[in-house]
C-alpha cells in the first residue's frame, strides 16, 4: 500500500530540495489538510536566499584572492586592490544583513508545510469526513431515564461545579469525596498499566518554552489555543507530548535495542479557543485536566511505525475495555488530522446522555515530520545518522473519561457501579 516512492517523500518532507522537485505533491497535501500556503512564493524566496548565498561566496572568494596577491602586487596596484577587496567585503556584509530576514521568513514558511497523509486516510475538509472503522462493546439499555454526569455528581455531592466558577471562571471543575479519589486512582491505574507494557513512566511540567511548541508542531499555527505567561517567557502545554518531544532534542539516540517509550503524566491546559457554546455543561471540555500520554521515538521504518501505531491504539482500547465503556475507533480525515500527522485514529466513547460517541483518545503517527523540527536523531545499522519517527496516543485523560464512566455505569437510584478493574482499588463495588 505504501511504496518506495511515498516512503522517500515522507523522509524529505521538510527538505527544500524535495519540495523543489515535488511541488504538486506538497500542494495536494496542503489542499487536503486545509493549509493555506503559497508554495510559489516559498520557492521564490528559497531561490532568492540561495542566490544571495552564492553571491556572498563569490564575493568572499574574490576578496580572499585579492588579499592573497596583495603582497606580491606592484606598489602602484595596491591601492586599487585594496579598494576592490574592501568593496567586495562590504557588498558581502550587505547581502548577509539582508539575507538574515529572508532566512527567518523561509524557516517560518517551512514550519507550516504539512506532512503527507497516508493513502488510507479519508480525504475531506473536516470531522464530517471521518470514518468509523470499528465499534466495540455494548451500548447500555436502561430500564429508567438515565441521568447525565452533572446530575450524578450533584446528587452524590461529588463536585462543586457552581462554586468553583466564582473562584476560577468558566470551564473549570472541582471534584470532591469519592470522585476526587477516583480521578487520582484512574491516573495511577493507567500509568501502571502502560508501564507494565514496557513504557517508562515520566512526569513532565506543563510549563515549557515557546521553542518546545515549535518542535512538537503546535506552533506557529495555534498560539491562540494556548495559555501564555509573558512575564516568564513560558507557555502552558496541553499535553505531555510537548515536553517529551524536546526532551532528547539534539541528541543522537541509541535505538538498536528498541524505541524510546514514555508514559508521560502531566497537568494539561487548553484555552479552548473557538469552542464558545460547545460542551459548556459539566466535565467534557475544561481548561485544566490531567493526562497520561503514550509517546514513542522509533527507527525511521514505515513498518515499525505502523506496528507501534497499532500497539498504542491497542493499549488505549484495553483500558476502555477494562473500564467497560463502549467505544468506536475512527479513521480521521485529512482535514481533521492536523498539519504533521501521517495517520490519526480517534477513539470515541459512548455518552448515554448525549446519545452518541465522544472523543476520549487520539492516536497519531508523524513519521519524521516532528523529529526534523525537534532534531531527534539516531544512528542506523549502517552507521548513518537519521531522523527518527515519533508517535503518540492518549492513555487516559481526566475529567473527560469520567463522563462516560459515570453515565454508562449508573443505577436507577443514582449510584455508580464501578467496573471490576477498579473495585479493588476503590474498596468496593460502588463509587
Amino acid at each position: 500500500m505504501h511504496g518506495r516512492r511515498n516512503s522517500r517523500i515522507r523522509a524529505h518532507m521538510l527538505d527544500l530540495a524535495f519540495l523543489r522537485h515535488n511541488r504538486d505533491l506538497v500542494a495536494r497535501a496542503a489542499a487536503q489538510k486545509n493549509v493555506a500556503i503559497d508554495l510559489d512564493a516559498l520557492l521564490a524566496l528559497d531561490a532568492d536566499v540561495r542566490g544571495a548565498k552564492s553571491e556572498i561566496d563569490t564575493l568572499r572568494a574574490e576578496r580572499n584572492a585579492i588579499s592573497a596577491g596583495f603582497k606580491s602586487a606592484a606598489p602602484e596596484e595596491k591601492a586599487e586592490l585594496g579598494r576592490r577587496a574592501k568593496e567586495a567585503g562590504a557588498k558581502a556584509s550587505e547581502l548577509e544583513a539582508g539575507i538574515a530576514a529572508k532566512e527567518e521568513e523561509l524557516r517560518d514558511q517551512l514550519l507550516r508545510l504539512p506532512n503527507i497523509p497516508w493513502d488510507g486516510a479519508p480525504v475531506g475538509p473536516d470531522e464530517n469526513s471521518n470514518v468509523v472503522i470499528r465499534t466495540e462493546g455494548t451500548v447500555p439499555e436502561f430500564a429508567f431515564t438515565p441521568r447525565d454526569h452533572v446530575e450524578l455528581v450533584e446528587m452524590n455531592d461529588w463536585a462543586d461545579l457552581g462554586r468553583i466558577v466564582q473562584v476560577s471562571g468558566s470551564r473549570q471543575y472541582c471534584l470532591k469525596g469519592r470522585l476526587a479519589l477516583l480521578e487520582t486512582v484512574l491516573m495511577s491505574w493507567a500509568l501502571t498499566k502502560i508501564a507494565a507494557a514496557g513504557f517508562t513512566p515520566i512526569t513532565v511540567p506543563a510549563l515549557v518554552r515557546e521553542e518546545a511548541f515549535v518542535r512538537q508542531g503546535q506552533f506557529p499555527g495555534h498560539k491562540e489555543e494556548t495559555y501564555q505567561l509573558p512575564n516568564d517567557d513560558l507557555w502552558l502545554a496541553g499535553t505531555a507530548e510537548v515536553a517529551l518531544t524536546s526532551l532528547h532534542s539534539g541528541e543522537i539516540l541509541d535505538l538498536s535495542n528498541g524505541p524510546v517509550l514514555y508514559a508521560g503524566y502531566s497537568p494539561c491546559f487548553r484555552r479552548e479557543a473557538g469552542s464558545a457554546g460547545r460542551d459548556v455543561r459539566g466535565l467534557l471540555r475544561v481548561h485544566q485536566f490531567a493526562k497520561v500520554e503514550q509517546f514513542v521515538i522509533c527507527q525511521a521504518d514505515e513498518a515499525t511505525s505502523a506496528e507501534w501505531h497499532a500497539r498504542l491504539l491497542g493499549l488505549a482500547e484495553e483500558l476502555l475495555t477494562d473500564l467497560e465503556i463502549p467505544y468506536q475507533v475512527i479513521e480521521t480525515s485529512t482535514g481533521d488530522m492536523g498539519l504533521g500527522k501521517f495517520r490519526m485514529n480517534d477513539i470515541e466513547s459512548w455518552v448515554p446522555s448525549l446519545g452518541k460517541y465522544r472523543e476520549t483518545h487520539s492516536c497519531s503517527t508523524l513519521h519524521d515530520w516532528q523529529a526534523r523540527r525537534a532534531n531527534l536523531r539516531y544512528r542506523d545499522a549502517d552507521g548513518k545518522v537519521r531522523f527518527a519517527h515519533t508517535l503518540n496516543n492518549t492513555a487516559l485523560a481526566s475529567p473527560r473519561i469520567l463522563v462516560p464512566l459515570l453515565e454508562n455505569h449508573q443505577t436507577e437510584d443514582g449510584r455508580v457501579r464501578l467496573p471490576k478493574a477498579l473495585q479493588g482499588l476503590m474498596g468496593g463495588e460502588y463509587l
